[in-house]
């Protein structure tokens, strides 16, 4: 159960404005001075359906979405869908009622909207046994009859709000503030009547619940942010002055917010024919020498192999992002998955040489994006942030002098003219960009136009200048060559200030879970819970995945008896990655698989830790325990 607070979840269908209403819900809160964390639902069918948003609220940091939830407002889904449909999907219109019983916690409040949905379609779907057995507090409430009153139908949301707000104790003027920031006068004057006639309605009723919202304070100014908003914020700070791409979900949230943006930074958004179009161009742009990017989700990466290795063999620096969902295939595009690690590790042509980073919270997609365009650049290799809906999505609060960063416009290892005029030239004048002798593995690069700049590049296996070479003694060399540079980079992330992998917990704890990615938080909030039970627990979550940090995460499994292992995917591959590099620790290390589309809540956590780690009952679920190597 989700541990104080208010953990508000609103449902209805596509074109209730769910999303809308949530943000400006989260964001009132945040004003108010609490911290809070949004996880949003919603079907991949174009037409819609049933879709939800959660809205996690406490004085303290909130870390995931919690464990189920304490508040349901049930707008019902007043978008009629073709009920020939409801032997597939079931019946559209009650689903934002009735398919969230099993997550409602005890003691819960349900608000819903007799506009939509009656009263007897409600006792039909059974929510009068499941209210008297977990002694829930309903609410019906016409909805849409007060939002007629002041305006439109679809302010039954702001009605909705209203009721809230009366319900659980928070003051309507934050609400009132927003929705005279959003919306033009009279729009805003009549979801304001009608906020303040929902709760004023509200106040009327019975409260014999204990749900409040609590009071809290800010330290210094918050902003409400995503994880595709840190990417694209970082990307603009590193310098990136083009991005191209094809809309794909979820992916296209950073590519929208850059686009957004770059024109005021004098940059460039170009969206293209397809996916493969798109890295190369990306590819091209930094060819010419401008700080570049593109992205995609799983289908669409699949199509940027062929330039991704074509940057490798070119060495070419481009920030690509990889945007995790369901698969394979089309799979549930809209769900939450960890299951394409190995897929941007290796995908393309021959040996991996790149980077690729995967941030476990919103700060740290800030700060590793701009890691991926200064490793790019200076290194002249392809960087990849992967990530995955959870957190591209999902909303939290975080400080905005955290941002406060200097920008970075170093085009990284450029030569001037000058220097050019002093580099290796073979005897027709060609620049010598694939030195053999080269320090780090990284020859300095030029840019077309520069004076004595000129050199070829291309897809083949090449001698210095550029031109093809197939000579088994160039190929060790070049190989070789590119190969070091993850050698000199694993030691820079090594010795830098600090690590990009995030340790929770005590030192000298006897048990160890570890993760990686977007599962990050709600695994320390796990291991929390745990420490407060008794139980001996530490946690890692671990960014860099090539290349892989094997000192920091040999020391760590080193430090315990045994490893719970962390990630949604169904067949282990973070834990597969490790045991490849630290094939010792397979006999240490148990795996807890989720792949229902779901995010871990931490009490499935904490459960799986228990089951596998103090050999209680398996928890059940849609949880998949695999035993450590040899067991």
């Amino acid at each position: 159960m989700t541990q104080g607070g208010l953990k508000w979840r609103v449902s209805g269908g596509s074109g209730d404005g769910i999303d809308s209403t949530s943000q400006n819900f989260a964001k009132a809160l945040m004003r108010a001075g609490l911290h809070v964390f949004t996880h949003r639902h919603y079907p991949s069918r174009i037409r819609g359906g049933h879709t939800y948003v959660e809205v996690r609220a406490q004085s303290t940091e909130v870390r995931s979405r919690g464990d189920g939830f304490n508040f349901l407002l049930a707008l019902g889904d007043s978008f009629a869908r073709n009920p020939d449909d409801e032997a597939y999907y079931g019946d559209e219109k009650l689903k934002p009622l009735y398919e969230h019983f099993d997550d409602l916690n005890e003691g819960g409040i349900i608000v819903y909207d007799t506009g939509v949905i009656s009263e007897e379609e409600a006792q039909a779907v059974g929510l009068d046994e499941h209210a008297e057995e977990n002694n829930w507090h309903v609410y019906p409430i016409d909805l849409r009859s007060i939002a007629r009153e002041y305006g439109r139908d679809v302010m039954r949301n702001t009605a909705g709000v209203g009721v809230t707000a009366a319900l659980v104790g928070i003051d309507t003027s934050y609400f009132e503030e927003l929705i005279q920031e959003v919306m033009p006068g009279e729009m805003a004057e009549a979801n304001i009547k009608t906020l303040q006639a929902a709760y004023e309605h509200a106040q009327e009723l019975d409260q014999g619940h204990d749900i409040e919202v609590p009071e809290g304070e800010h330290d210094g100014e918050q902003a409400l942010m995503s994880g595709s908003d840190a990417i694209a914020y970082a990307s603009l700070d590193a310098g990136c002055r083009f991005i191209s791409g094809y809309p794909m979900t979820p992916w296209t949230s950073a590519f929208t917010v850059m686009s957004q943006h770059l024109p005021n930074f004098g940059g460039i958004s170009e969206q293209v024919e397809d996916e493969i179009a798109a890295a190369a161009l990306a590819l091209g742009a930094s060819h010419a020498g401008v700080k570049s990017m593109s992205g995609s989700s799983g289908g669409g990466f699949a199509l940027m192999s062929e330039p991704l290795g074509l940057a490798e063999m070119t060495e070419t620096p481009v920030v690509l992002l990889e945007a995790m969902r369901a698969g394979p295939s089309t799979g549930m595009p809209t769900k939450s998955e960890q299951a394409d690690l190995e897929f941007v590790l290796y995908t393309s042509q021959g040996d991996s040489c790149r980077v690729v980073f995967a941030p476990g919270n919103i700060q740290e997609a800030y700060e590793q994006t701009r890691q991926a365009f200064e490793y790019a650049y200076d290194y002249h290799l392809p960087a990849i942030i992967v990530y995955d809906q959870k957190l591209g999505g999902e909303m939290r609060n975080v400080p905005v002098d955290f941002f406060d960063r200097e920008p970075d416009p170093d085009p990284g290892a450029v030569l001037t003219e000058d220097e050019l005029a002093e580099a290796a030239h073979d005897a027709a004048g060609k620049f010598k960009r694939y030195a053999h002798d080269a320090e780090d593995g990284v020859n300095p690069r030029s840019v077309p136009g520069q004076k004595g700049g000129r050199f070829l590049a291309t897809g083949n296996e090449s001698m210095e200048v550029g031109h093809i070479a197939e000579s088994p003694e160039n190929r060790v060399i070049q190989m070789d060559r590119r190969m070091e540079k993850l050698d000199v980079i694993r030691a820079d992330l090594d010795e830098g200030d600090s690590s990009n992998q995030t340790y929770h917990g005590p030192a000298d704890a006897e048990y160890g879970i570890l993760t990686w990615g977007s599962q990050q938080d709600t695994v320390f909030e796990a291991v929390d819970r745990l420490e407060a039970r008794g139980s001996d627990v530490k946690a890692l979550g671990v960014s860099d995945l090539m290349p892989y940090p094997e000192d920091e995460v040999r020391s760590f499994l080193e430090s315990v008896e045994e490893c719970l292992v962390v990630e949604m995917n169904a067949t282990a591959q973070f834990r597969g990655l490790t045991q490849k590099e630290l094939g010792q620790f397979g006999p240490r290390m148990t795996s807890l698989l989720k792949y229902d589309g779901e995010p871990f809540e931490p009490g499935e956590i904490v459960d799986g830790f228990e089951a596998t780690i103090e050999d209680q009952e398996h928890p059940g679920g849609n949880m998949k325990i695999v035993p450590a190597a040899g067991d």
